[in-house]
């Protein structure tokens, strides 16, 4: 009797259909799911980061260009050797028909240019301050040179007033001519000089100006640092007055 229970489980177990469910045991096991990668944290996103420009310079404004001086500004510029830079300045007012203006620049001038002027010393400003109407027209031909031939245009002058200023029966404008064009100017240039009577006037008004300002009543005068001395004038006298020379 057992047997044939134990027989009729068995094909219960083994028959589709009999009602009878399989034991928790018997039902076959589901695959375990397979272990997913450890996934990396993911980095961040990167912005895209250029290097950032340098500061560009605050650009200023270039100064406007300097309007070319005049025919009419360079003839009124000042007149003048030696360093800008230098300690002291020494103002000649002169005459070119000043014959004691003519001895100091034959017998001083030679020793203050190489000992006082080429040395840095000293600046030489020329004022003119003509005497006369023949002066005044030398002066003015004289300021129509390039400044670079004005100086030994008024020394070759101051060194023949014999010839031009001086002589009788001369026609002092062309013996003044005849020295312009050793300087190297053209006559059409002279004879604009000796018909600019604006500039002779200017010539003038600075000669007066100077009168006021500084007393100056007497050809050559000088002013050393702003201190004026009159009458004849030599090298060591003129040494004295300037400090460290």
């Amino acid at each position: 009797m057992l047997t044939f229970r134990r027989t009729l489980l068995a094909a219960a177990a083994l028959t589709p259909g009999l009602g009878l469910s399989r034991p928790a045991w018997a039902e076959d096991p589901k695959p375990a799911d397979p272990p997913k990668p450890e996934m990396a944290p993911a980095d961040p996103p990167k912005s895209e980061m250029t290097p950032a420009d340098p500061p560009k310079p605050e650009m200023t404004p270039a100064d406007p260009p300097k309007p070319e001086m005049t025919p009419a500004d360079l003839a009124r510029a000042e007149r003048f050797f030696g360093k800008a830079d230098a300690k002291t300045t020494v103002i000649e007012f002169f005459s070119l028909t000043c014959s004691h203006c003519a001895a100091f620049a034959a017998t001083a001038m030679p020793k203050i240019k190489s000992e006082l002027v080429e040395t840095g010393k000293v600046r030489w400003v020329f004022h003119d301050y003509p005497l006369d109407q023949v002066a005044l027209l030398a002066a003015a031909v004289a300021r129509y040179l390039p400044v670079n031939r004005y100086e030994p245009f008024i020394d070759a002058l101051l060194s023949t007033q014999d010839r031009w200023a001086f002589a009788r029966g001369v026609n002092s404008a062309e013996e003044i001519w005849k020295t312009a064009a050793l300087a190297g100017m053209s006559r059409p240039t002279f004879d604009k000089a000796v018909a600019d009577t604006a500039l002779k006037e200017w010539i003038v008004k600075q000669q007066q100006a100077d009168t006021e300002k500084w007393q100056v009543n007497a050809t050559p005068s000088f002013l050393v640092n702003g201190a004026k001395y009159t009458g004849d004038m030599n090298f060591e006298a003129l040494r004295k007055l300037i400090p460290d020379a």
